[in-house]
């Protein structure tokens, strides 16, 4: 086979390997056989709840284990028509065994993506929030275009959007934000986005247009559904009512409609303003604030789970994770995974994709890689 044919099969051989390893793949075959035979058990729907979930896993294990075999079969199925085309001289099947290879290497690709969003709650819906860091003005409007750049990626990603809450800027942009972005994986694709993102540019509110570098984070949490239980004492709990702000109907600025909701223990604030009902706005808020701690213990557990793993690629809130500088050049650089772009614009207006998939593989990676170097 040709040098370019020859680095195809590698890529996609890659890309198996990491696939059987990220299904864990010989404790996920014994997983599923356990799964098949419990499913011929009629006492299993005795309890509906566990047998649905048991269900979902056992296909969620039958898609993984058959996706990896069917891609190894492809793929050897291209390779052998490829050594018989060489024997008989028959360009027409080497030609259709390597396109064959090629798409196999894209379908991969894709694949690698899907298999590092099927974490815990990475199907799930997410809040995401912005809030600015000290500067005034420069950091304000930089959370605001913050803002619009992760509602321009959802949209692209054909999710829907909600503004949650937002309390403006003195001047220009805003203090913070809260969105909640709805559609499959999307706390999945956005959970690597937390962390501190710096701006270097000339500043517009600077009337002797000297370079400006602005600070503001991103906070990333899942939506919960009920069949997760987090129990939150009330009393725990302070709950704050205030009048909305920014643009909005009638009711903003006409009663203390919106609600913030401080869980003591944690430290943990969370607002709502986007209903019109300080009622519907509160039951917002639990429902983010059950959402809050449900992450938080999710981070517990990847960082007992394996402390130094966390440690290589963990970047936790507070941690600056990526770079975006106007002047004196144009780039874009991701400080944990080293991904650039020489395209600003296009990366504020929600091209992110090519940094999400890189920082999820880092992630991922990084684990397996602490995780080898624990056993050496």
């Amino acid at each position: 086979m040709r040098n370019e044919i020859e680095n195809i099969v590698d890529e996609i051989k890659q890309a198996i390997s990491l696939l059987r390893r990220h299904l864990d793949w010989d404790q996920a075959v014994r997983r599923l056989d356990w799964l098949n035979n419990k499913a011929e058990d009629p006492n299993l729907w005795n309890d509906a709840a566990e047998a649905q979930k048991l269900m979902r896993e056992r296909q969620q294990l039958d898609d993984g284990i058959r996706s990896v075999r069917d891609f190894e079969q492809q793929m050897q199925d291209a390779i052998d028509l490829i050594e018989l085309g060489e024997e008989e001289g028959d360009a027409d099947i080497i030609k259709d065994a390597e396109d064959l290879l090629k798409r196999l290497r894209g379908e991969a690709a894709r694949r690698q993506v899907e298999a590092m969003l099927s974490g815990e709650a990475d199907g799930n819906d997410t809040y995401l929030e912005v809030h600015s860091g000290a500067g005034g003005t420069e950091s304000q409007d930089w959370a605001n275009i913050l803002l619009r750049m992760y509602t321009r990626w959802a949209e692209r990603q054909g999710y829907k959007v909600e503004l949650m809450e937002v309390h403006d800027g003195e001047e220009a942009g805003i203090k913070s934000a809260t969105l909640l972005v709805k559609g499959h994986n999307a706390y999945g694709w956005l959970k690597t986005e937390s962390g501190v993102h710096r701006l270097v540019r000339i500043s517009p509110f600077d009337s002797n247009a000297r370079r400006h570098t602005s600070f503001s984070s991103i906070w990333v949490y899942p939506v919960i559904d009920d069949s997760i239980q987090i129990d939150i004492n009330e009393s725990d709990c302070r709950i704050d009512t205030y009048r909305s702000s920014g643009a909005g109907g009638q009711h903003v600025n006409t009663t203390d409609s919106a609600v913030r909701i401080t869980h003591m223990p944690s430290g943990i604030v969370v607002q709502c303003q986007q209903e019109r009902s300080q009622h519907k706005n509160k039951a917002k808020a639990w429902d983010m604030l059950r959402a809050r701690l449900y992450e938080a213990e999710l981070k517990k557990r990847e960082e007992a789970a394996n402390a130094e793993a966390a440690s290589k690629s963990e970047i936790g809130w507070g941690h600056q994770i990526r770079s975006y500088v106007m002047q004196p050049y144009q780039l874009v650089k991701d400080l944990r995974t080293g991904v650039e772009s020489s395209a600003p614009s296009d990366v504020l207006d929600g091209d992110l994709n090519g940094f999400m998939e890189a920082a999820l593989a880092h992630r991922i990676n990084g684990a397996a890689d602490a995780a080898m170097d624990d056993i050496a």
